[in-house]
């Protein structure tokens, strides 16, 4: 049973996670053998306070 985890910024539609789930779907069929009634896509979000990158929020960033 593969389980695939994303973590990323929240502010996506539910059509982008659609569509991403989909796309990783796809891909780990094509790619890793697996089969899509098996495969778990768990996708995780988070407010850009809660994640830093070198030390400084995603929040506070101006190339995000």
């Amino acid at each position: 049973m593969p389980f695939v985890v994303v973590h990323m910024w929240d502010g996506r539609s539910v059509e982008q996670k659609r569509e991403l789930a989909k796309a990783i779907t796809d891909a780990m069929v094509e790619h890793a053998g697996a089969r899509p009634d098996a495969l778990h896509v768990a996708i995780q979000e988070y407010p850009k306070e809660n994640w830093a990158r070198a030390g400084v929020l995603g929040s506070d960033r101006s190339d995000v």
